[in-house]
Parts: structure tokens; C-alpha cells; sequence
């Protein structure tokens, strides 16, 4: 069975996300409102074909404050990066610039609204997040960024990223970690039935230690770890 539960999830799911992501390049004259609703329905799909098709369920622990802030989520798999519009009001994502070259995800992410992140290329880099995080920021759009780089194996704790603590510092917005434990689920070939559950961590105000954030975040994301 669950073979049979994750051909018909990747099928329906990746049929499904083909429709939607190529309505999102051909809504972009429309405007970036109408972009932002197709990819709210594109997680909307993944969120229905994981939980109906995989039997997986989702539960959230604590409430998501309204409002721009920086979001610090833990990244074991796919699944949070995807779903990351049911869990925020039209989130900009801090996506890979590899990223970028998939056809029809730079028309899409531009017209939706995202922030590439370029790591070889320091400092300035980090000028032109800063930039795109202080524009979405001040339309009251939440930043959701993954600050250890990549995913990660469930109970793994690698050290945050270095731009983090830079993002934190010149943006100047509170942070928000968020715990998720996805991976023992979802990161696999054949995923497994279960409860993903996202566990939102007090919020940490702007203008703090570097070492104090840093050592708050890891502890907050990791939460969900044992």
C-alpha cells in the first residue's frame, strides 16, 4: 500500500504541479496578485495530495505571528519549502539562485516575489538581500529563509549559515524559528504516513548579540530533533 500511495501522490502531484506552475508564467501580465493566488493553489495541491494520498498530517504548535518578520525554519525536506504558503500570508521565500534556472520558476518567483541567494558571491550578495528583503518587508510580506543552507538530516544540528546573522543584523526585523521534523516522513523515495508537525518558536526582537541569535535559532529549530 505504500507503494501504491506514492505513485499516485508523485502522479497526481506532479501532473497537477505542471498545470499550475505553467497557469502561474501565463498569469504574469495579469499581475503579481494573480501570480501569488496560483501558488498559493500550487501548495494548496501539495498540501491535499500529501495528506490524502500519503497520509500525511500536519500539525502546528504555537501561533504564526501576522505581520513582516524573518522566519527561521528548519529544512529536512522538501515539504516545508513547498508549504511554506499554507503556513504564511504570501511568503518570499530565500531560494537558491540555482534555482532560478528551471523553466518557468524565474518568471514565476519574479512576478510572485522571492530572494535569490547567491553564497559565493559575499558581500555583495548580501547587499542585494538585504535590499529585496527590506522591499517585501515593508509591503508586510513575511521572509522565510532556511539559515542552515540546505537540508539537513533529522537530528542534525550544522552551524547557521553566515549571512543569517547579517540578513538579521541590516534588516532590522524580529525573528521567528520554526522547528519542523519532516524529514523521517518526507525525505525519502517512498515517503511514509504520519503527523509533520511545525513547532513556531518565541519570537526573537531585532538588535541582538550575533552569538545570542545564533545560539537561540539552533536551539529553537532543532526542537523538534529527539
Amino acid at each position: 500500500m505504500r507503494i501504491l500511495r506514492n505513485l499516485a501522490f508523485y502522479l497526481a502531484f506532479y501532473i497537477g504541479s505542471t498545470l499550475i506552475i505553467s497557469t502561474a508564467v501565463l498569469a504574469r501580465p495579469f499581475g503579481s496578485a494573480v501570480v501569488r493566488a496560483v501558488i498559493q493553489q500550487w501548495s494548496h495541491w501539495h498540501r491535499i495530495c500529501a495528506t490524502h494520498l500519503l497520509g500525511i498530517k500536519v500539525a502546528v504548535e504555537g501561533e504564526v505571528p501576522p505581520g513582516p518578520a524573518l522566519f527561521a525554519v528548519k529544512h529536512e525536506s522538501y515539504f516545508e519549502a513547498i508549504d511554506a504558503p499554507m503556513m504564511h500570508h504570501h511568503p518570499v521565500p530565500f531560494a537558491k539562485k540555482e534555482l532560478y534556472s528551471i523553466p518557468g520558476w524565474r518568471i514565476s518567483a519574479a512576478a510572485y516575489g522571492s530572494v535569490p541567494v547567491s553564497r559565493d558571491q559575499g558581500a555583495k550578495a548580501l547587499r542585494e538581500m538585504v535590499k529585496a528583503g527590506r522591499h517585501y518587508a515593508s509591503e508586510g510580506r513575511p521572509l522565510v529563509i532556511f539559515p542552515e543552507g540546505t537540508r539537513v538530516g533529522h537530528g542534525d544540528r550544522p552551524p547557521l549559515q553566515a549571512g543569517f546573522a547579517g540578513l538579521y543584523k541590516m534588516l532590522d526585523i524580529p525573528v521567528v524559528p520554526i522547528a519542523v521534523n519532516s524529514g523521517p516522513l518526507y525525505h525519502q523515495r517512498w515517503k511514509r504516513k504520519g503527523i509533520i508537525t511545525y513547532l513556531i518558536g518565541e519570537t526573537i526582537p531585532p538588535g541582538l548579540p550575533r552569538a545570542e541569535v545564533e545560539a537561540r535559532v539552533t536551539e529553537a529549530i532543532n526542537a523538534l530533533n529527539s
